[in-house]
Order: C-alpha cells, then structure tokens, then sequence
C-alpha cells in the first residue's frame, strides 16, 4: 500500500500526487508500485526492494544523489499468551527532494509521524525527518525492552511455584527477542557511525545535536539490551536448576514413601503363603503379624525421617 504525506501550514496532510516535500510510505507494496517509483524517481531498483527482504542487514547505500539507508526496527505480535518480540529491516530514500520509506509491516514508529504525535516534525526537512525516524527507533527498542523485562519479571513470579516447562519456554522466547534486539542494535549503531562521518550534516549543522541524542539513545538500548539478556540467560540457569532440584526432591520422596509401604508387602507375602508360618493356630495371628508390619514400618519411617529423606 502507498501513502503519500506533505506538511501543509504546520500540519500533516495526505496527498495524491508526489510532489517536491512530501513524504512516501510503503506498506508491504505490490509490485506495481515499486515499479512505479523506480521509473519516476530512476531509483536503483534494488533499493525498494531489499527492505522487503526480512534478512536484509542495515547499511547505507549512496549513488549520486539518491540515498538508501536500512535499519532494523521492533515489532511485537501477540503469541499464545504472551507476546514476541522481533526485528524486521525498514528502508529510507532520500531522492529528489523527496523522502520515501519502505516496511513488510505496519509499525508504530511510522504511525507515531502518520498520527502528528512527533514535534517539530515536516516532511521538506528530509534530513530532519531521517533523524527523527531513527530517533524514534531507537526510543522504541528501550519501550519494548522495558516490555521485556516486566514480562520477565511476571514469568519469574510463575517459575518460583512451578515445575512446568511453559514458563521456561517463555523465558527462552524473551531471551531470544533480546538476541534479536541486541543484533539490530549493534547494526543500527554502524548506520550512525557513518550517517556522522558523511557530509549530509555539514549542510544542515542544526541536527548534529539531533544525531548525537540518536546515537546516545542507541547506546543506552545496546546496554539494557545487553543487561536484561544476562540476567535472563542467568535467570534460567537458576531456575532450571531449582526445578531439578525439585524433582529430585519429588523423586526422593516418593521413593522413601515406597521402601515404608513395601515393608507391610513383605509381611503380607510371607505370611501368605500356602506353608507353616508362626502364629498360623494363634487366634490373635493376623493382628500379631499387623503389629510387626506396622512396628517395621515405623522404624523404617524413623530411620529415613533422621536421614532427611522426607
């Protein structure tokens, strides 16, 4: 789907057709409209495409005065019970005066522009805007790893009461969203690195500052990205240990509750079988033979109670 956006007096406005300013935004495009653009703009027609590739890399492309940059943005889709996080590559044009992004998916980085939520936000200011996309990236991998983390701290209540494998297999989902985001992020951070060392900036010196703070965001997601991963890696290891732990407990248990309840088995067969026994004329026989089995019992329970095995 192709969306087409202008600033027009201060305010965001949908258009129809492409004029110098405005803004394109393609949503899992047909093929009709990639062809479309490149044939209007001359675009190199691997440029649109390869956002479309979900494992395509972050980079930056230039070629006279068309410009490709990707990077990977978060998503979260709803999985079970839960939810799971992920990274899918968005691109960016900057051709002609005109600014064209590219997505597989819908994404709350771009609704938060489409919806006038960002200040300070017209679609002319190409380099403004690039910035401010990137910014808004990064904001949302600390907003999801925060998500990450409450969602981890909810498992880890469950885990300290359970013995099941769901509540593991959650904290591996989030574990691996973390590696996901931890990837992205260090591939985002080289698209930074070089966005500051290209001559874009020396034309505009009014959004340095801009790209710092976005590097400086980007960073401070690396390092809680990075954190929140070691203690949930760490976090599993302590908690598949304590349901090991468990269950041998369990096993334990169970087994000591056998060796007591085998003991009256014993008795009961040797008594019962079809040869002399002691007692077999006793009228108070069967009670005699009880009262061992339970004395036997007993002892048996006291033994295994002194070695802590219940």
């Amino acid at each position: 789907m192709k969306r087409i956006y202008m600033t027009v007096d201060d305010h965001l406005t949908e258009i129809n057709t492409l004029e110098k300013g405005c803004w394109v935004h393609l949503h899992n495009p047909t093929r009709e409209e990639i062809d479309g653009l490149n044939a209007r703009f001359k675009l190199d027609p691997t440029y649109l495409q390869a956002a479309l590739d979900e494992e395509e890399s972050a980079r930056i492309e230039r070629d006279g005065n068309q410009m490709l940059i990707i990077v990977d943005i978060p998503y979260m889709e709803a999985d079970g019970n839960g939810y799971a996080y992920s990274t899918i590559p968005m691109g960016i044009v900057m051709v002609d005066e005109v600014i064209i992004t590219v997505s597989t998916r819908e994404s709350t980085i771009i609704t938060d522009f489409t919806e006038e939520r960002i200040r300070g936000f017209w679609t002319f200011k190409r380099t403004r805007f690039l910035l401010q996309l990137l910014y808004r990236n990064a904001s949302r991998f600390l907003n999801y790893l925060k998500q990450i983390e409450k969602a981890s701290g909810f498992v880890q209540e469950k885990l300290q009461s359970t013995m099941r494998n769901q509540e593991l297999l959650q904290m591996m989902k989030l574990e691996k969203s973390l590696v996901f985001f931890n990837t992205s992020l260090k591939s985002n951070e080289m698209v930074l690195e070089k966005l500051l060392r290209m001559d874009l900036l020396r034309r505009y010196p009014e959004d340095s500052d801009l790209l710092e703070d976005v590097i400086i965001e980007n960073k401070q997601a690396m390092e809680m990205c990075s954190i929140y991963r070691d203690i949930t890696s760490g976090t599993m290891d302590a908690f598949a240990s304590i349901i090991s732990n468990n269950l041998n407990t369990v096993m334990k248990i169970l087994t000591s509750f056998t060796v007591v309840l085998a003991i009256p088995t014993i008795f009961a067969s040797l008594w019962g079988m079809n040869v002399g026994v002691p007692f077999q004329q006793n009228p108070f026989g069967f009670w005699i033979v009880l009262g061992i089995s339970a004395l036997a019992s007993v002892a048996v329970f006291l033994i295994l109670w002194k070695k802590k095995m219940f």
